[in-house]
């Protein structure tokens, strides 16, 4: 890892309520130096000798690379690396000039990093080097120093180190998967542990093994505040409040559960890194499964799986000025609540997308917050730019988005790792993270080109995709990100009413239960009124926030005899109370509040109203600007004379 990658620092601002991080500035200064005691400062020699052997066996195993292909090769490089993007303020010839060189020049490196490429593989095919080549990288990514502080706090710490460096196995699954976040093997080493000892089916091949690890990985600290240096670049967001042994057990439960997306148990523990690391709760994550399953059933099981999950944000988090009220319940509860600005309805799709199981991550951009997720069809961003603009701490959006497809190519996601681990051996530089593609040593260089091979030969449906959002400037995808509008939301799709989800019940005591699907207008699907399939079994009605005007939903009710009832809606709803209005009889209004039950099933108090036996008419709507609201169905139950 690079000074400069070491260094990264972003800049923070708040601009309307809106968080917005400015463009990354290197700052050329080191880590913090490790405290290390004597026997701390034996054991970084320890470590120093061992790196300096591996880098001096490796080197002198390398084949011979062809001077004339690799000047070449580098000098195209050094040429794309003088490239500056132009400033905002440049006139219109330089943005032009620019962007016409800058294809040209990428090109060109990819042109003369393809010899290259075919002549290192036998040699990145291979494994033969791998122990000595994967001891070396997490030598040079955890720093001598840096691990000795570690092992330095006693024995068994220093034993977790020694199980790493013996078990060839478990190096590569870790280096695979990313590396121990800033570097921290050995506490990525110590929560990996506490996981096994906390869960018998974590030490067993499969899903929850690789989740274990991921949330080992990405966030190691087992105690915030006496984590040490940090040697690296850290892509943690924040720090999980019920700690990581916790974290991992809320997920294994709610796996076990069958609450999880169907494909949650195929992900490898690099994506598994995208879960766990949540600022939020377990307390909330239980109840974001819960309020979706009841309020919006249909944003679990939405065939668009760019927005299966996420699509709330977009139904009923309103986009307004971020408040807090506490007397709303958890953060999150107070999110959809009360709305907020780009930051909230980002890290609360984020929040509720990792509460099913699908990897997601922050996504920042200038004056504009988003966040990234994972779909069968690879990466995707919500509520936001192209790659090109958006960035995640150091790392750029376009390395981050490359590396993903590239992953998806096991066997060819190999040669980049060893490629990559050359250059560690040989202590050059990274490529950066930040600027794609440029600066660092050779042997990274040629794992970035091989990246890039690998996933041009395997990229070709997606590209149609990618270029409609790539198209977008800045500013129109952080308003696309800001309205409520979905690229591809197509037509309102007709439902199915089976005849007994609209079945009225007439119980002896002469209370009747009207299904909400039951009404006689609207008949299907409109702008504003969505007909679901609850989550529990049978149907409900979904009255949305968004639609261009109030509509009614009316209902025809034999009473089978005249006098008094009490009218009850049952409910669910995620914001602060507000009305729903019923017409009785075209005359009578009675006006209903709707509780606030955070994405809970909950009976409006009772409202007495007067039916005529025989046929009755009740209309229902809600007063403008709503909230969205489901309503499962309602009972008129005899008042006792």
């Amino acid at each position: 890892m690079t000074t400069l990658q070491r260094g990264m620092r972003s800049l923070m601002v708040i601009s309307g309520g809106c968080l917005v991080v400015g463009l990354a500035i290197p700052v050329f200064a080191e880590s913090p130096e490790p405290k290390l005691n004597a026997q701390g400062e034996q054991t970084r020699l320890g470590y120093a000798r061992m790196l300096d052997t591996l880098s001096e066996e490796i080197a002198a195993e390398l084949p011979a690379v062809d001077t004339v292909k690799k000047a070449a090769f580098e000098t195209a490089r050094a040429e794309l690396g003088a490239l500056r993007a132009p400033g905002e303020n440049d006139v219109p010839l330089i943005h032009k000039a620019y962007e016409a060189a800058k294809p040209l020049a990428e090109a060109k490196a990819f042109d003369h990093a393809r010899p290259l490429i075919a002549d290192a593989e036998t040699l990145l095919t291979g494994n033969a080097l791998d122990s000595k080549l994967m001891k070396a990288a997490i030598l040079r990514h955890g720093t001598p120093a840096g691990l000795a502080e570690f092992a330095q706090q006693s024995d068994s710490h220093k034993a977790l180190l020694d199980r790493l460096f013996a078990d060839a196995s478990l190096m590569k699954q870790i280096l695979v998967s990313g590396g121990a976040n800033g570097g921290e093997y050995g506490e990525a080493m110590q929560v990996y542990t506490a996981i096994l000892e906390a869960s018998e089916l974590a030490r067993m091949p499969g899903i929850l093994q690789r989740l274990a690890l991921g949330t080992a990985l990405h966030q190691p600290w087992l105690d915030e505040n006496n984590k040490g240096s940090v040697n690296g670049i850290v892509f943690t967001d924040h720090s999980n409040p019920d700690g990581q042994v916790a974290r991992y057990l809320h997920y294994e439960k709610a796996y076990l559960s069958k609450e999880l997306d169907p494909q949650f148990e195929d992900f490898n523990a690099w994506e598994c890194r995208f879960i766990t690391n949540d600022p939020y709760t377990n307390q909330e994550l239980t109840w974001a499964r819960s309020m979706l399953r009841q309020f919006r059933p249909d944003h679990i099981s939405n065939p668009d799986q760019k927005w299966r999950y996420t699509r709330i944000v977009k139904s009923d988090v309103p986009y307004c000025s971020t408040r807090h009220d506490d007397s709303l319940g958890l953060p999150q509860q107070q999110a959809i609540a009360l709305g907020g600005v780009c930051g909230r309805r980002a890290f609360f799709g984020r929040f509720v997308a990792r509460a099913f199981g699908i990897p997601s991550r922050r996504s920042t951009s200038t004056g504009h917050a988003a966040m990234n997720r994972w779909t069968p069809d690879g990466w995707v961003n919500n509520f936001g730019a192209w790659w090109s603009h958006n960035w995640c701490g150091p790392q750029g959006g376009l390395d981050f988005y490359l590396d993903s497809q590239a992953r998806e190519h096991e066997a060819d996601y190999m040669q980049v790792l060893r490629s990559q681990w050359i250059g560690d051996a040989l202590g050059q530089e990274d490529v950066s993270l930040r600027h794609y593609g440029q600066g660092g040593g050779f042997w990274d260089g040629l794992a970035f080109y091989i990246k890039r091979a690998t996933v041009e030969a395997a990229n070709l449906e997606q590209a149609a995709a990618d270029a409609e959002l790539a198209a977008l400037s800045p500013d129109e995808a952080r308003l696309l990100g800001e309205s409520d509008k979905v690229l591809g939301d197509g037509e309102i799709q007709e439902i199915d009413i089976p005849d007994e989800d609209r079945k009225v019940i007439v119980a002896e005591d002469g209370t009747i239960t009207v299904p909400a699907v039951a009404c006689s207008s609207p008949k299907n699907n409109t702008d504003k009124i969505a007909f679901l399939k609850s989550w529990d079994g049978g149907m409900q009605i979904h009255y949305q926030r968004l639609g261009n005007r109030p509509e009614i939903i009316r209902y025809t009710v034999e009473a089978p005899t005249a006098g008094k009832y009490e009218l009850t809606l049952n409910a669910c709803t995620v914001s602060e109370k507000y009305e729903v209005i019923a017409r009785l009889n075209r005359r009578t209004l009675v006006n209903t509040i709707l509780p606030y039950t955070k994405g809970n099933w909950q009976r409006t108090e009772p409202e007495i109203i007067e039916l005529r036996e025989g046929r009755n008419t009740i209309q229902l709507t809600f007063r403008a600007p709503n909230r969205g609201v489901s309503i499962k169905e309602f009972q008129l139950k005899p008042v006792a004379k």
